[in-house]
């Protein structure tokens, strides 16, 4: 059985006029499938463990974006049942870094006929993680962007994107950069006067913010991208070259490739994941191989 699991409130509110319309097309060629709609945060992780436990599950399928998803693979990582995407969020970062369609017919196709595939997933003190972890000025962007009233805005305009851009700018503001010690595969690096680390287990986060371009899921390492040093003006010029992962060629911008991670501050750093706001430092973060099956 393929059981959805629809966030009724992401790209505000488009997931669920998405799956208004996948539904019909289920009905149409005769598939087995059941619904179950997330009533509040977090409620998604709790429904497929409920779902796993009592039904005959072969699919799981996240209708949403990567909050979303990041509920969903919360509950099901640890078992060999698939997930499906349709991506209806204002991102869907997860579903570019795996090539998965971004039109929700296309991705239902793929749902329907696809063999899964195993991919690498992170963990960051309780929580995994499918795409970025960030720590630093990630957090605060992630934790102001999930409270903003213009994200719903641009949702409703299918401008999600530029809501990161919008936060990013109004915490550069006020954000003054820390110094971090960082362990790497137990080799400690101190690194002065820090903005962020971006862990990646894909390539992109915050609606198309390449941060890392040769991160892969499938390789049992993380990118971790450092970032330190700059002005903020510097910060203003790097900040678009991101964009098309143009900003690693800058001197201020360190890739470090590692499998665990620890990261302490002398003072919490808020922590991202997936976009959703998963605590502060000390982080412990470790990738876990192949721990996940997508179609």
């Amino acid at each position: 059985m393929y059981c959805f699991i629809v966030n009724k409130v992401s790209g505000n509110g488009r997931a669920l006029k998405i799956w208004y319309q996948i539904e019909k097309k289920l009905q149409e060629i005769n598939v087995n499938y059941c619904v179950h709609f997330t009533q509040k945060p977090k409620h998604a992780t709790l429904l497929v463990q409920e779902l796993i436990n009592k039904e005959k599950v072969t699919v799981v399928v996240a209708v949403g974006g990567d909050g979303t998803i990041h509920e969903v693979i919360n509950g099901l990582v640890g078992t060999n049942i698939p997930l499906g995407i349709i991506p209806a969020g204002s991102g869907n970062d997860f579903s570019r870094g795996l090539g998965i369609p971004l039109k929700h017919d296309k991705a239902l196709e793929r749902i329907l006929s696809g063999k899964p595939k195993v991919i690498d997933i992170g963990f960051v003190n309780s929580r995994y993680f499918c795409t970025v972890a960030g720590i630093g000025f990630d957090g605060e962007v992630a934790q102001k962007t999930n409270a903003s009233r213009y994200k719903k805005l641009l949702n409703w305009v299918r401008m999600g994107q530029i809501s990161y851009i919008i936060s990013a700018i109004n915490v550069l503001l006020h954000y003054k950069p820390k110094d971090i010690s960082i362990m790497i595969d137990k080799k400690l690096y101190k690194i002065p006067k820090v903005w962020l680390i971006a862990v990646a287990n894909l390539p992109s986060y915050g609606g198309g913010l390449i941060i890392c371009p040769k991160a892969e899921s499938n390789d049992g390492l993380f990118d971790i991208c450092i970032v330190q040093g700059m002005s903020k003006l510097e910060f203003l010029r790097i900040f678009p070259l991101v964009f098309k992962g143009n900003h690693i060629n800058s001197p201020f911008i360190k890739i470090i490739r590692g499998k665990e991670l620890e990261i302490y501050s002398p003072t919490p750093l808020l922590v991202q994941g997936d976009g959703e706001a998963i605590g502060q430092t000390p982080a412990r973060i470790r990738i876990e191989r192949s721990a996940l099956y997508v179609i």
